[in-house]
């Protein structure tokens, strides 16, 4: 076995002696992978472009590298002077094909995620197809003024050219520390990377160096020389009563359902005075009985505090019934740069073209 793929597993996982099992799995799914993106790269499959302005925002490992907060900085930098729509494959929700987003809809029919930018953006279209080369054309039909189609989550759908191509890589876990599934967490190889335009180190810490920065970037550049390399962190607002919410009381209980809880919980604990955290799973569906067992927890003393991607789901009639007039408040969440970020900006903004409807 190769000396980097068994110290590596030795050092990350606790469970070190599976993660080496798993190897074969992860040099079959990274084959598969690899021959995949080969097809595209000879044009023995089809990538498509289109009269209109595409920026896809993706990453190579699965889950919590901040996708959503990157989409929104770019519609709030992005949506004063031009018509948005995005596109999402609406992970989770219980519909399928293409929908373009109403005010009938809600986190089961669209997503959470997409249902969170619809509810939050009044100015933007937001639509959802598992298919995005085949979603593109349907929402130009549906809403000819929009000028720019962000994709959200994107990265490893090849079938759409997009005219600038964001990835995202965790601080704690970079792409070119990881390894591919099921042994890692990468989608395909580190050369993957390779296709950005832009790569965003996210969810940095405040205290980050510039030494440091460097040190990432030259990683980085190993796998891809000619993208622009940033790096962001994510910064909390204050807690944000739920529609119809009592008074915020003097301790909290946090309940989430998002790939990586952690700097929710860090930051809570940090500002609040954090009795518990209950974990679901990410993209997790609520129930009737999880909100029931979530209000068990509330006294006169203490209030209920979830994420925003949480809240949204939260918003549907049947669940408003039962938090109507309970102390239960979301906590938002938005990325910074952490330096260069008016390049990145321009870069983005200097990306636009225009095309004649």
């Amino acid at each position: 076995m190769n000396q980097k793929y068994a110290n590596y597993f030795t050092t990350t996982f606790p469970m070190g002696f599976l993660a080496i099992l798993l190897l074969p799995f992860s040099a079959i799914y990274d084959l598969v992978t690899r021959f995949r993106n080969h097809l595209y790269n000879i044009g023995y499959k089809s990538s498509f472009s289109f009269q209109t302005n595409v920026i896809a925002v993706g990453n190579l490992s699965v889950g919590g590298t901040g996708k959503t907060p990157m989409v929104e900085y770019i519609i709030r930098l992005l949506s004063e002077k031009f018509q948005i729509t995005t596109l999402s494959r609406g992970y989770g929700r219980k519909t399928k094909g293409y929908i373009m987003a109403t005010n009938d809809d809600s986190a089961s029919s669209i997503g959470d995620e997409p249902y969170q930018f619809y509810h939050k953006f009044q100015k933007i279209h937001v639509a959802v197809c598992e298919d995005r080369a085949l979603g593109i054309p349907f929402i130009l039909g549906d809403r000819p003024d929009t000028e720019i189609i962000i994709l959200d989550d994107a990265f490893q759908h090849r079938s759409v050219k997009p005219q600038l191509n964001i990835m995202l890589t965790d601080y704690k876990r970079p792409f070119y520390d990881d390894f591919v599934l099921p042994s890692g967490r990468l989608r395909e190889s580190r050369r993957g990377s390779g296709r950005a335009d832009i790569i965003v180190v996210t969810k940095c810490p405040e205290g980050i160096t510039h030494s440091e920065m460097d040190v990432i970037t030259q990683k980085i550049k190993t796998y891809n020389y000619e993208a622009a390399v940033f790096f962001a962190g994510i910064k909390y607002g204050s807690l944000t009563a739920f529609e119809g919410s009592s008074e915020l009381k003097s301790t909290v209980t946090a309940f989430s359902g998002i790939a990586k809880p952690q700097p929710f919980i860090e930051h809570l604990k940090a500002k609040y005075s954090l009795t518990a955290h209950i974990d679901f799973k990410d993209h997790y569906d609520y129930k009737i009985k999880d909100i029931q067992k979530l209000l068990t927890q509330l006294d006169q003393n203490s209030s209920l505090v979830t994420t925003e991607k949480d809240m949204v789901k939260l918003l549907q009639p049947t669940f408003k019934e039962y938090l109507s007039n309970k102390s239960v408040y979301y906590l938002p969440i938005e990325t910074y740069f952490i330096k260069d970020g008016k390049r990145f900006d321009a870069i983005i903004q200097n990306s636009i073209s225009e095309y004649s409807n």
